[in-house]
């Protein structure tokens, strides 16, 4: 069994920051892809921030040059740095993860709440 536990949520004002966790635990054989989706309340769940296992990076353009997405391979943690919050990113922030033998695992998520 592999848990993903988030943490680093909160309630913060404009222009504030936080910085999500998500640290995978159990039997782990291998991650390859690491990521940050959230979802807005009526909108559809969307891509935040996405690690390769290389290290390549991937971002959604409203987040660029403000959230950077980072992971270390040895705890099995995946991170999001997110700095000059807006009102639009208040949503429920989730963590994704692909192991090499269960496939994609989803975190439990995590309120994130910017008001101006």
């Amino acid at each position: 069994q592999v848990q993903l536990v988030e943490s680093g949520g909160g309630s913060v004002q404009a222009g504030g920051s936080l910085r999500l966790s998500c640290a995978a635990s159990g039997v782990i054989f291998s991650i390859s892809a690491m990521g940050w989706y959230r979802q807005a309340p009526g909108a559809q769940r969307e891509l935040v921030a996405a690690v390769a296992s290389g290290g390549a990076t991937n971002y959604a353009d409203s987040v660029k040059g403000r959230f950077t997405i980072s992971r270390d391979n040895f705890k099995n943690t995946v991170y999001l740095q997110m700095n000059s919050l807006k009102p639009e990113d208040t949503a429920v922030y989730y963590c994704r993860v692909v192991e090499a033998r269960r496939g994609v695992l989803w975190g439990q998520g995590t309120q994130v709440t910017v008001s101006s």
